[in-house]
């Protein structure tokens, strides 16, 4: 294989043309002749040693060493957006940029007032936090790739060998109706609520999948009446009194039109949710992000969430 160093804008074509399997359409998407490209993908070949491309009657299609190569190409493409993002970030006077991930409860609950009051503070006043709603296993492979420097899941996740710290704690319960005759309850097992109809979330939710395997525990299927994709649409339909939802009881605090509904402790020991941050390593983290690190660890004493909606 030649020497010479990759070229992002060769990669950039490669990945365009493996997307559209086919060099004429690359082409006109990325404003460029068709035998401009096509020049492009065969010196990248050359470079590589080996074919990178299987040419069809219709288009392309990326050989395994192809296959491979996509991988490794979009990854570098991914990391040279962040330089230029970063350095966006430092030529508009901004003195460090944090991307973080988190799953939506952590979003709902307490994220956004303590990135808030992060950056509030005089010290970060050059500091911005970019932040985006993952599921758990996205968050981890998000920071494992480098997409984001941190990450915030439930801490029944597999880490992956990332290093993690404790952010706070949540507790699930049921939200029913004020008329709902659950609603004369304070506390119960989750299993008591299996005889009446559930709003769902997504399967991809970690919070319906952990519903899902205690019902299956009981020889049981959750019976839905409505899925809606979050915590918010699942208390609107609770609110009709259509059917139940479980949610953490942090999520109400605060929240608009709960006069109505009613919160039911759930007594099982998985209710209680922990979530922590984590990261590659302390090495890997910016100045930045470091001290949101550090601030976001020391927000909720002992992992506790700040004040607790009362049932």
């Amino acid at each position: 294989m030649a020497s010479k160093d990759l070229d992002l804008t060769t990669l950039r074509l490669f990945v365009a043309v493996c997307d559209a399997r086919n060099i004429a359409h690359a082409a006109e998407r990325e404003h460029l002749v068709g035998s401009a490209v096509s020049k492009r993908m065969a010196q990248l070949e050359l470079q590589m040693g080996t074919p990178l491309l299987v040419r069809k009657r219709h288009g392309v299609a990326p050989t395994p060493a192809g296959e491979t190569l996509l991988e490794y190409a979009r990854a570098m493409l991914t990391s040279a957006r962040r330089v230029e993002q970063a350095m966006s970030a430092y030529a508009s006077g901004v003195r460090g940029q944090v991307r973080l991930l988190a799953t939506a409860s952590v979003m709902a609950e307490a994220l956004a007032n303590d990135v808030v009051a992060f950056m509030q503070q005089p010290a970060h006043a050059d500091i911005r936090v970019d932040i985006e709603e993952r599921f758990s296993p996205d968050v981890i492979r998000g920071v494992r790739d480098g997409v984001a420097s941190v990450g915030i899941c439930w801490d029944a996740t597999d880490f992956q060998g990332l290093k993690s710290r404790p952010y706070l704690r949540d507790h699930l319960g049921v939200v029913v109706h004020a008329k709902h005759p659950l609603a004369r309850r304070k506390r119960l097992a989750f299993a008591d609520t299996l005889d009446w109809e559930h709003v769902s979330l997504p399967d991809t939710s970690a919070v319906q999948a952990l519903l899902e395997r205690a019902a299956a525990q009981h020889g049981q299927r959750l019976r839905t009446r409505v899925m809606v994709s979050n915590f918010e649409a699942a208390l609107r339909v609770a609110h009709s009194g259509l059917a139940i939802c479980v949610v953490p009881r942090e999520l109400l605090r605060g929240a608009a039109g709960t006069s109505q509904l009613h919160f039911v402790a759930l007594t099982d020991a998985w209710a209680e949710r922990h979530f922590s941050l984590c990261y590659r390593d302390e090495g890997s983290l910016s100045a930045a992000a470091q001290l949101l690190v550090d601030h976001l660890t020391s927000a909720h004493t002992l992992g506790q969430p700040p004040g607790l909606f009362s049932s």
